[in-house]
């Protein structure tokens, strides 16, 4: 039985072979538009959609009390990067003077200081903790952190003395206000490499702790690398695909989670931030495999089932003097990240003011 032979095939004028779309392979390419059409909308409102509106527009001249934060920044940052410099166990006498100089700025805010100590290549290191304990909830616990260390070979002034002053200038102005839940500010040592992502790391030795003794930590923020702002177009940069869907000016304050436990605190922290402050912002909640989203001392808490999110400027997405000898405290933008620290304080005040159990998870 002969078969029905196979027609010939088409060629265009210039001699190129035309193909024929048939309808299956029509319907074929609709299906999958719709698939990605639908992932994208998927990860749009999981990942990218905040409560709120970033604040946009000429910004508004600086209260006298966040003046005063700025002082206390200009201070501060200035210590730590400037006069002590460089901290960390390969300069331990530096790193000694700086953790002295944090325990007594919270002494003289009125806080008793407690020290947790344990060994890193046979040099005693210390995170450092202020509590305020609640009027009304004292066993739901609200921790603010950022590390004072520095990575070898610079002093940290945005990485991370703007963060860990930050931590002092909030800690300054709870230790004046009535608390319901338990506040506690906490600066957090061998944060860098190569202590990075490992049990050396002082907030993975301080969340390691609070797990053992069962703290109930309902809310975990990390002060990374927060001081520095552009509003120069192309400033803000971001890996594939977030370059598409976030602001190319680096003029913001950034809110990040990971995509599971922590991203209804995230949506709390910046709903309350855009609600109270007349800063930029902007947040995300990303699954953990993107480079970036796991950069800090939240990520500690995340392996002991805490919910936790970093505040950052993006560090090096936006800082071209991240991890070199260059970050220095000149380069700081003191105005805008009182204006951010600012904010903090609000929102810090909702998360201890809000209902009688509170889960953000």
């Amino acid at each position: 039985m002969s078969k029905t032979p196979a027609p010939e095939p088409k060629y265009n004028r210039c001699g190129f072979r035309i193909k024929i779309i048939t309808p299956a392979a029509v319907i074929r390419l609709a299906v999958f538009a719709l698939f990605l059409m639908i992932i994208c909308v998927l990860g749009y409102y999981l990942m990218i959609r905040m409560p709120g509106k970033s604040y946009s527009g000429p910004l508004p001249a600086l209260t006298n009390e966040q003046i005063l934060i700025r002082d206390g920044l200009v201070r501060d940052v200035n210590k730590l990067a400037g006069e002590i410099g460089e901290r960390n166990i390969w300069n331990y006498k530096r790193y000694l003077a700086a953790a002295d100089f944090i325990e007594d700025c919270l002494v003289r805010a009125g806080y008793k200081v407690r020290r947790q100590e344990y060994e890193v290549e046979k040099k005693t290191c210390y995170n450092i903790e202020a509590e305020r304990l609640g009027t009304k909830y004292p066993e739901q616990i609200i921790v603010i952190g950022a590390h004072y260390d520095s990575v070898y070979g610079t002093v940290g002034a945005n990485d991370n003395a703007s963060g860990a002053a930050a931590v002092l200038a909030l800690a300054r102005y709870f230790a004046g206000v009535e608390n319901v839940r338990t506040l506690r500010f906490v600066l957090f040592v061998n944060e860098e490499p190569p202590f990075y992502h490992t049990d050396k790391m002082g907030s993975m030795v301080y969340a390691k702790r609070c797990r053992t003794n069962g703290d109930n930590i309902i809310a975990m923020l990390s002060l990374e690398t927060i001081g520095y702002y552009s509003d120069e177009p192309g400033s803000q940069k971001y890996p594939f695909p977030f370059n598409l869907a976030y602001p190319s000016t680096g003029n913001f304050i950034g809110f990040v989670s990971n995509l599971g436990d922590s991203r209804k605190l995230l949506h709390t922290v910046i709903g309350s931030f855009r609600k109270n402050c007349q800063f930029p912002s902007e947040g995300g909640a990303i699954p953990e495999i993107v480079a970036g989203i796991n950069w800090s001392d939240h990520w500690s808490f995340w392996q002991y089932d805490y919910p936790a999110i970093m505040v950052t400027d993006t560090a090096p997405f936006r800082y071209k003097y991240y991890h070199s000898p260059y970050d220095t405290p000149d380069k700081i933008d003191y105005d805008r990240t009182a204006r951010a620290v600012s904010g903090l304080q609000s929102v810090i005040a909702e998360l201890d003011s809000r209902g009688d159990v509170v889960y953000f998870r």
